[in-house]
């Protein structure tokens, strides 16, 4: 009972908001037993305790990350979580991705901070006035390239470096940013449903990662603890 009075969310509000519900049977991973309660109708059940343990390790280990000056990458590629993936970023002063990943990102790290360099060039010249000499087209063409830079680009400004870890929203839908990580030898935390391998991360929270209030109540969780630390 201790170890459920520690946990930051209420069971409650965790099974309100359907994080125990896993996938179907049919596509359950096998090294996810450990973390399902039982089957129901052809549904895996993730155990809440379970999920409430290893989201306790998870939190600890990204406060001391950070709070040993380390770098953590907020990975969201599902748009239900991308809005409080980028504000949990943001509150943390850390970098994020959102919606798609771009190949290279980790293991081609100078390319990528080039263009993150391009990008603030850009919006150097748009407020300096710069582009004042140039045709309303032109502006026009700029803006829009502009933009496009700031969508692919703009969370990465605070990526000064390979980063110490990386938060996946969910481990199913980041195949490629948990394997450009693992190559960097970069630490992995993720939200893992029933047919995931949990085994391809460090860290794992066992939880609906299809569920918006689900992974809401998680990355909310961790925003708090952080923030309180």
């Amino acid at each position: 009972m201790a170890e459920f009075n520690s946990v930051q969310i209420p069971y409650e509000d965790m099974l309100r908001a359907g994080m125990h519900f896993g996938r179907k049977k049919t596509v359950f991973n096998p090294a996810m037993e450990r973390y399902v309660f039982t089957v129901r109708d052809g549904i895996c059940i993730i155990d809440l305790l379970k999920t409430q343990t290893q989201l306790n390790n998870s939190i600890e280990f990204i406060k001391t990350t950070i709070g040993n000056g380390g770098l953590v990458l907020f990975v969201s590629l599902t748009k239900q979580s991308s809005d409080k993936a980028k504000d949990l970023a943001e509150s943390l002063n850390m970098p994020y991705v959102l919606d798609r990943w771009l190949g290279g990102t980790l293991t081609n790290f100078k390319v990528i901070s080039e263009r993150v360099k391009k990008l603030e060039e850009m919006e150097q010249a748009q407020k300096s006035g710069e582009l004042d000499k140039y045709t309303k087209k032109e502006r026009t063409v700029f803006a829009k390239e502009l933009e496009k830079m700031q969508t692919k680009f703009g969370g990465l400004r605070k990526l000064t470096r390979v980063p110490d870890a990386i938060f996946v929203s969910s481990l199913k839908e980041s195949e490629l940013p948990v394997h450009e990580a693992k190559r960097m030898g970069v630490k992995i935390v993720g939200i893992a449903n029933t047919d995931s391998n949990p085994e391809e991360i460090n860290y794992i929270i066992p939880a609906n990662d299809r569920s918006k209030k689900s992974v809401d109540l998680i990355i909310e969780a961790i925003k708090k603890e952080v923030l309180e630390n």
